[in-house]
């Protein structure tokens, strides 16, 4: 009965700042391996941000120094802040539980 909800996502110009959240239930976010993964159109799905139980969290290249991944216990939520937009973050943006689990994933469009 694991469920993934995502939020947040929209549409906004090059270089404005999203916040996208996940809502999970029937899991401890504390306790998984959580991350975001995005999908473009006519591209393979690819990984965004990750985040071990222990916290760590590992980003794509693309994603350094302008996405942050993070997760609220109490509130059982992952989030992704991405912050200085581009024109290629456009995609469907999901939340997983170990590639296991998936949201139905939210639209980022970002225009130029």
């Amino acid at each position: 009965q694991v469920q993934l909800v995502e939020s947040g996502g929209g549409l906004v110009q090059a270089g404005e700042s999203l916040k996208l959240s996940c809502a999970a239930s029937g899991i401890i976010v504390s306790a998984k391996r959580m991350g975001w993964y995005r999908q473009a159109p006519g591209k393979e799905r690819e990984l965004v941000a990750y985040i071990f139980s222990s916290g760590t969290t590992t980003y794509a290249d693309s994603a350094k120094g302008r996405f942050t991944i993070s997760r609220d216990n109490a509130k059982s939520t992952l989030y992704l802040q991405m912050n200085s937009l581009k024109p290629e973050d456009t995609a469907v943006y999901y939340c997983s539980v170990s590639g296991i689990y998936w949201g139905q994933g939210t639209q980022v469009t970002v225009s130029s």
